[in-house]
């Protein structure tokens, strides 16, 4: 089952469907990032994505450290 999850971008209303096991997830780190009730500028989606990727940088480099301390 899905459920859809509605953002404002730039005066513009995207609903983006997932799944329920993810939505709660989703929702929560969305409202971290993002003004759930308005609308966002572009600006607040380029920095919620830089941060976000910075995030998964430092997940990967932690991953690496423990593979190379594995090995």
């Amino acid at each position: 089952m899905s459920r859809k999850i509605a953002l404002h971008i730039g005066g513009r209303r995207f609903d983006v469907d997932v799944e329920d096991s993810f939505a709660s997830f989703l929702e929560s780190q969305m409202s971290k990032d993002f003004n759930i009730d308005g609308n966002n500028d572009l600006k607040i989606l380029l920095q919620a994505y830089v941060r976000k990727n910075h995030e998964l940088f430092m997940q990967e480099q932690k991953m690496q450290k423990i593979l190379k301390n594995l090995d």
